[in-house]
């Protein structure tokens, strides 16, 4: 990481709270290599931690205010709250902003094990690079980052799990968006040049080498600028039909089936329900499958495991888009050996498994098919696999 968003966010929090922070901590964005809408089926996903990232400058408090302010809304100062009115703001979803994602960790932290009337009040301030809306999870990198920093500052000594599910249980409970714990679990575990093969349901994982660079490969980004959002309709009725199919089916979680279920499926089942749960049975498998062809064979033999994703999430799953379709299709043309929509879909970005040397021709022809159907040009761009969150300074 450039020592950018460091410098900046240093200089906000001095200007607005008149002395230095405490500290920086950072935690990344992700990227899912592969198993989408699994994680809150108690499946597996293969998230690996990317070079963008967002820093928290912090400094505690002489009282029991969180103040929090963000280069990306520099004007707007200071958001403040009192540490004992949390629960209140909770229950209030009508500030919707990017503040809920700070004060919403905080939260999740006390509901945790911290006494929020016995600890410090805190000023934050963030910086991010990575992008909004583009599905690499920005606002568990902003749940991350503050996680790390307040188990520091306040002493709680939680380990990396415990906070990636404070992580989660603040998008749910206070933001309002019903996401697993994939994304969180990404920006805490992860390692450079490595994914984290992550089980939903026991939450034990362990890193997978990845071995891109040794390959001759990189995970191209491209981000359509069709910003998503996980609190709207789309994805809760995704969610809500995989839990419709579970229970029709007799079974706890989506995870308790294989494949070889699925002609029972079938048959108990509406259409549309079969195909949802279509989707996250074999999205299983495929992680599985991923796993293991990366331990074994590495990372040139998974090219066609993305491409059956994609597949499946546009098909049974029905959440990419024109836009997210074109930019897979046109990776792929352009030498990418697998390409996949990421994320939770209805937008944000697609990834490519393609060799280093075919990235400038892979931008150049995915900046043209947009430019064809008059759509705006996406950010393209590559991403390495990264450490997750910790302290900076």
């Amino acid at each position: 990481m450039t020592g950018d968003l460091r410098d900046d966010v240093r200089a906000l929090f001095t200007a607005l709270a008149g002395h230095e922070p405490d500290g920086l901590w950072s935690a990344p964005g992700r990227v899912n290599l592969i198993g989408e809408h699994t994680d809150y089926n108690d499946g597996f996903v293969l998230p690996f931690a990317i070079d963008r990232r967002t820093v928290v400058a912090l400094g505690t408090r002489d009282d029991a205010a969180i103040r929090v302010a963000s280069t990306f809304a520099a004007g707007e100062g200071w958001t403040e709250a009192e540490l004992a009115e949390l629960e209140d703001l909770r229950a209030d979803r009508s500030a919707g902003t990017w503040v809920r994602y700070p004060l919403g960790i905080a939260w999740a932290l006390g509901q945790t094990g911290a006494d929020l009337a016995a600890v410090p009040g805190v000023d934050i301030v963030i910086d991010s690079n990575v992008p909004t809306g583009a599905g690499l999870s920005s606002s568990a990198a902003i749940e991350c980052a503050v996680g790390v920093a307040l188990n520091d500052v306040w002493r709680l000594g939680l380990d990396k799990p415990t906070i990636a599910r404070a992580g989660q249980r603040s998008e749910n409970d206070f933001v309002g968006a019903p996401t697993g714990i994939l994304d969180q679990s990404a920006s805490m575990l992860a390692e450079r040049d490595h994914a984290v093969f992550l089980d939903c349901r026991s939450l034990e994982s362990e890193t997978v080498p990845l071995g891109f660079e040794e390959a001759g490969l990189c995970i191209l980004v491209i981000d359509t600028g069709q910003a998503h959002e996980h609190a709207t309709g789309g994805y809760r009725d995704r969610r809500e039909a995989c839990e419709r199919g579970a229970r029709e089916l007799g079974v706890a979680a989506l995870r308790d089936l294989t494949v070889d279920d699925l002609d029972r499926a079938r048959d108990v089942l509406d259409e549309v329900t079969f195909r949802r749960v279509r989707h996250v049975v074999t999205e299983d498998a495929r992680v599985l499958e991923t796993v293991r062809r990366l331990r074994e064979e590495g990372p040139r033999a998974i090219g066609d495991l993305l491409d059956a994703s994609h597949a499946s999430m546009r098909d049974d799953f029905e959440i990419t888009t024109p836009q997210l379709d074109l930019a897979v299709e046109t990776a792929r043309a352009s030498g990418a050996l697998g390409a996949r929509m990421t994320g939770g879909g209805f937008g944000g970005s697609a990834i490519a498994l393609i060799p280093e040397d075919l990235v400038s021709q892979a931008q150049v022809a995915i900046d043209g098919a947009f430019a064809e159907h008059g759509w705006g040009q996406p950010d393209v761009f590559v991403v390495r696999p990264s450490d997750g969150a910790g302290r900076e300074q």
